[in-house]
């Protein structure tokens, strides 16, 4: 059973597309640790600071990671430690991108409401469930068992390296 448990580290609105997850001047590198430090910058220009080791979640509004195509939007935030995103809505390129390179997405609408920053939160992945500090359980879409192996691998390249 993958069960995800974090921090809460921020909680941002609706739209946010990639050039605001990764200014287009940093886009000059692939490495997710460089990346890292400069995601969210434009609106949340500490962002870096907050977090804790492989324990942060990332809550946004509707249709996350909106705008361009690129990777570095999931490399940006993977880099900078981020575990998870609960978004209420994904747009689709960023979705697909982040499952293809190991980034836990869930779509949960009304979440911004339910969660405040600094919140310890568990998601089970399986049972599509987040626990809230209260108690309190949120359904979500459950993500498909290939998906789910897809994202415990890495993403897909490793993901179909150890099905060879």
């Amino acid at each position: 059973m993958t069960l995800i448990r974090g921090k809460v580290v921020k909680v941002l609105g609706d739209n946010i597309d990639t050039d605001v997850i990764i200014p287009g001047r940093y886009l000059t590198s692939m490495d997710p640790e460089y990346l890292g430090k400069h995601a969210l910058e434009p609106i949340v220009p500490e962002f870096y600071k907050l977090l804790v080791k492989d324990r942060n979640i990332l809550i946004a509004g509707r249709n996350f990671g909106c705008g361009s195509s690129r990777e570095h939007a999931v490399l940006a935030l993977k880099g900078a430690g981020v575990r998870a995103v609960i978004a209420e809505s994904f747009a689709r390129i960023f979705f697909r991108n982040a499952i293809n390179n190991g980034l836990w997405v869930i779509e949960c609408p009304g979440i911004k409401s339910r969660v405040s920053e600094g919140d310890e939160i568990e998601i089970n992945i399986e049972k599509g469930v987040i626990k809230l500090p209260s108690g309190e359980e949120l359904s979500v879409k459950p993500i498909p068992r290939q998906i789910i192996e897809i994202v415990e691998a890495g993403g897909l390249i490793e993901y179909l390296k150890k099905k060879k």
